[in-house]
């Protein structure tokens, strides 16, 4: 079973080592970061599900940290949570501005932090699902859409193919070798617009090194 990922920035060493003891032993997989602009380097590699930092950093700070992630689409899920000496409505009310998803004000006490942890952990997920349902909603969607207007053109299409064949009439064996491709071509182009109106499950699958594709077989 893989392990929850918890990304720990915080510039005072003792507090950093407390906290990347404390989660390690609950079983998560920790990284940590003295400074808001390390641990960017650290998401390059790696997307936790909870980022624990501290407002007040060298370099670049929590909340300064926690803007760039909650405008990026690929990070803005991760649950945030402010580490704080400050414990004022006016400095509450600045983060929540930027993004941040929960505080905790400085002596943080063990329990405490592991419930907001798990409690982060349970929205993060909970918000992953939805996009997920979203994400596929948005493609059956489109996929029908493209199968109902491949059949407009294809009805069309069979009509003409037929009228032809009647026109050649004993002149059609001169033909029976196109018309077959034309035929079997119809066919598939048929059985792809099925496939699009009816989809129920998409899946997105590598097409080549730079692409992907939606699976419908």
């Amino acid at each position: 079973m893989n392990k929850n990922k918890i990304l720990i920035v915080e510039d005072e060493k003792d507090t950093l080592f407390i906290l990347d003891k404390l989660l390690t032993k609950n079983d998560y997989q920790v990284y940590t970061s003295s400074n808001g602009q390390d641990a960017l380097n650290i998401l390059n590699e790696v997307i936790p599900e909870v980022i624990i930092a501290d407002w007040t950093m060298p370099v670049m700070d929590g909340l300064e940290l926690c803007n760039i992630i909650k405008k990026d689409e690929k990070f803005k899920l991760i649950y945030f949570i402010i580490l704080t000496a400050r414990a004022s409505l006016k400095d509450r009310v600045a983060g929540l501005d930027i993004g941040a998803d929960d505080f905790l004000v400085k002596p943080v006490q063990n329990q405490e932090l592991l419930a907001r942890i798990r409690s982060g952990i349970r929205i993060h997920n909970l918000q992953n699902e939805l996009k997920n349902i979203e994400h596929n909603k948005a493609l059956i969607e489109m996929a029908c859409t493209i199968g109902h207007k491949i059949n407009n053109p294809l009805s069309s299409l069979l009509v003409s193919v037929k009228n032809i064949e009647d026109e050649l009439g004993d002149k059609k064996n001169t033909f029976e070798e196109e018309l077959l491709i034309i035929n079997e071509s119809i066919e598939r182009i048929k059985t792809l617009a099925n496939d699009l109106t009816h989809l129920q499950n998409p899946q997105i699958i590598n097409y080549s090194s730079d692409n992907k594709m939606l699976k419908l077989d």
